[in-house]
């Protein structure tokens, strides 16, 4: 088996340590080379981590050196290329979010977790929202609304009440934040392959933004969404710790 492991290590001195003390164990290779990346950071590096690699072929092992870490497996420098050989590969597909502005301007992103939108005011949202193409909810008034993929599932969604789910379930959670209108709607479960869509209604006067895992666009007048599976992102877990098995545990926790 290759052990050609590219490290890469968010900004604070934990993960910073990490990377100096890993690079000296087992060496260095680029990320176009390597045959495993290996991430030492939170939950968020890890995403920013995918993002930046997922046109390489090496799928991504993490080790939590941050405050979250669902995405990550424990830290231990010991045994690594072991660890990397026997580790199991989970493949999600991203969100893909196409976002209009109020100055007609369009902007695309990819969220691995979730696109959201959000109020930017002092009033509370209005929002219609329609599912391949069809209206399903004429107004929602609420601080927001989120769709999330199933390894997002856990992240804000849960955080807003909204569901784990499986990462084989083929479904995706739209969860409201906060509703006032419906009283206390909470959201819905779509299936995967749905087109969904959010409108704002009175823009001017209730203006939302939209952010697709952290990437955030102001003055959103309506936002599209679909998964993309023609994007995998490939994430190695510990065996008997692997996404799967960190979803079903989280609901028991």
């Amino acid at each position: 088996m290759s052990d050609k492991i590219a490290f890469t290590a968010g900004p604070s001195d934990a993960a910073q340590d990490a990377l100096g003390s890993l690079v000296q164990t087992y060496g260095q290779t680029a990320m176009e080379d390597a045959d495993f990346i290996v991430a030492l950071g939170g939950d968020g590096f890890m995403l920013q981590t995918l993002h930046q690699t997922q046109g390489l072929r090496a799928p991504v092992y993490g080790m939590n050196r941050g405050t979250v870490g669902f995405l990550m497996n424990s830290y231990n420098e010991e045994n690594l290329v072991d660890r990397l050989g026997q580790a199991v590969e989970e493949v999600i597909n991203p969100l893909s979010m196409t976002a209009t502005c109020a100055d007609g301007s369009t902007h695309s992103a990819l969220a691995i977790n979730e696109v959201s939108m959000l109020r930017a005011g002092p009033q509370a949202a209005r929002l219609r929202i329609l599912v391949d193409g069809k209206t399903r909810m004429q107004e929602l008034v609420s601080d927001g609304i989120l769709l999330a993929t199933p390894a997002g599932s856990t992240a804000y969604n849960y955080s807003a009440h909204g569901p784990i789910l499986p990462i084989g379930s083929g479904v995706l959670a739209m969860t409201a934040l906060n509703a006032y209108r419906p009283r206390r709607w909470r959201g819905a479960l779509l299936p995967k392959r749905a087109h969904v869509r959010f409108e704002v209604l009175e823009p001017e006067k209730r203006p939302m933004m939209a952010d697709a895992d952290s990437r955030s666009f102001k003055d959103v007048i309506a936002v599209d969404i679909r998964s993309d599976d023609s994007v995998a992102h490939r994430i190695l877990f510990d065996p008997e710790h692997g996404l799967e098995e960190r979803l079903i545990r989280e609901q028991f926790v």
